[in-house]
């Protein structure tokens, strides 16, 4: 029997797969990869394989051929090219009216989404958009009524965009099964509810935050994708360059004081956290978090998820832990407050503390928390460093491709960076099957650090506006979010149009 270490895409007969079912293969560890020469050519890996290809063959009316791989090549294999079958478009195409009101009820356990292709058409509909976003790498599902249209959306890479128009019919059936996976009241349907899901997506752990809000034509729903098994990041990958890494590094070693991540909602500061708490994790060290929610489980950290309804705040969860003995601290964020001033007393009696705010760039960060009434001392006396960021979409490395940038794209790239114009080259995706013909594939940070250093305590202790600290930050060779992005530019990352979309501030007198 031939053996074989790989499986490679250029061998693979996708069609063949729609004949034989998911569950056959995985249970009999079987994996079917072409017919030729009227031979049906399957990858086996112990006996129970070959019997299971010799009933598979004689059904095909096909001769046998077997090829011997390792059993996690065919697991694998299964996975990948079994998620590659099927659309959210071509389920639709088979549902008919009659079977609209065909909704299963709850899984008893997770089971894996493509072996459930035979289930009530609102079923495999939702199974086919969770498998469809998956493979598109979404990071939200959208599915939004309005007075005649039924509208799912994804928002792949931070960009939402449209990939489906179901019957308005089939709204209610859809949201409901949405519901009963997530342990939600059906009947509810005037107030909003916020569930959780947990699945199989082609072999991958998911969990999926549901958020179900009534409006003026009906229940819209929002299910964010979280991978259990996606590995964390370390700073050098979420985007710091060489210096900002060192720096945050520095300050992360340390046994007191606050690091502030910073940006609006979407810009990966929680990401930035995880990388932060991932580099600082030791046996040693007592780590505890306050979340809300807690999207990764971090192995060896204690994780406290907020619960608002029964008096469980970030306050008072910081509170709570703050007599559990621990090192380091990780607070998701500071509301209020009382939060912001356990969090600096906190840092003030030996705890380091981690934690995010909502404003435009790291000086406000400083405005932001004067204005929510903490004394300027204690902020002077327990920041360390905080940190702005931004997420960018990158360029397609398969479809990747460079250009001389044009005058305009000269004036801006010199109005910032001080080097020899003429060398410069940018680059940018023309598009192609790997990135949906988006020319991006991925998203990387671009970042804002500001280290608080003895004058801008000074300038905190005079309540000097964030401008003034800025310019004195920058006079010190800080990089503000537009430079760290255009750098990212020219080294082709991403493209110019990116950084422009997502420092619009900066950019108010341009356009590319």
């Amino acid at each position: 029997m031939e053996i074989i270490d790989v499986i490679r895409d250029e061998d693979v007969e996708l069609p063949l797969l729609k004949n034989i079912p998911l569950g056959f293969a995985k249970s009999n560890n079987i994996f079917p990869i072409k017919v030729q020469n009227s031979e049906l050519i399957c990858a086996v890996s112990d006996d129970s394989g070959l019997l299971a290809l010799a009933e598979l063959s004689r059904t095909l009316g096909l001769k046998p051929r077997a090829l011997k791989a390792k059993s996690e090549i065919i697991i694998n294999a299964v996975n990948k090219y079994y998620g590659q079958l099927g659309s959210a478009e071509e389920v639709m195409d088979t549902i008919t009216g009659e079977d609209l009101s065909s909704v299963a009820t709850e899984f008893e356990k997770p089971k894996d989404l493509l072996e459930l292709t035979e289930d009530a058409p609102i079923i495999r509909l939702l199974n086919a958009i969770l498998l469809q976003a998956f493979k598109e790498r979404a990071s939200d599902i959208h599915i939004e009524p309005y007075e005649k249209v039924l509208e799912v959306r994804f928002r792949v890479d931070g960009i939402l965009h449209n990939v489906l128009s179901p019957p308005k019919i089939i709204q209610d059936a859809l949201i409901s099964r949405i519901k009963i996976m997530a342990n939600l009241d059906i009947a509810e349907q005037r107030l909003p509810q916020d569930g959780r899901i947990r699945l199989l997506l082609a072999g991958r752990d998911i969990d999926i935050r549901v958020s179900v809000i009534p409006t003026s034509y009906g229940e819209r729903a929002v299910l964010r994708l979280l991978d259990r098994k996606q590995g964390l990041l370390g700073l050098w990958e979420v985007g710091f360059s060489d210096d900002d890494c060192k720096k945050v590094e520095s300050y992360l070693q340390r046994s007191d004081g606050i690091i502030l991540v910073t940006g609006p909602t979407g810009s990966g500061k929680t990401t930035t956290l995880y990388a932060a708490l991932n580099r600082i994790h030791t046996e040693e060290k007592n780590i505890i978090t306050v979340e809300d929610p807690v999207e990764y489980q971090l192995k060896g950290i204690g994780q406290v998820q907020v619960n608002p309804k029964i008096g469980l705040t970030f306050a008072s969860g910081l509170r709570s832990i703050l007599r559990q003995d621990p090192d380091i601290i990780m607070v998701g964020e500071i509301r209020d407050i009382e939060t912001a001033e356990m969090a600096m007393q906190a840092s003030l009696t030996g705890h380091l503390v981690l934690s995010t705010l909502h404003t435009n760039d790291s000086p406000s960060a400083v405005v932001r928390l004067i204005d929510m009434g903490i004394e300027p001392f204690l902020i002077s006396s327990s920041l360390s460093v905080v940190i702005a960021q931004r997420l960018v979409r990158t360029i397609c490395p398969d479809c990747k491709e460079t250009y001389s940038p044009s005058d305009t794209e000269k004036v801006l790239l010199k109005d910032v960076i001080n080097i020899h114009m003429r060398e410069i080259t940018l680059s940018k995706g023309k598009g192609c099957s790997k990135c949906n013909n988006k020319g991006y594939i991925g998203r990387t940070g671009i970042f804002e650090v500001l280290v608080i250093d003895n004058e801008i305590r000074n300038m905190i202790n005079e309540k000097m506006d964030s401008q003034t600290i800025k310019n004195y930050a920058l006079s010190k060779g800080m990089k503000t979010l537009r430079t760290d992005g255009l750098e990212k530019a020219i080294k082709g990352i991403t493209t110019l149009e990116e950084v422009l979309r997502v420092t619009q501030k900066d950019y108010a007198d341009l356009s590319i």
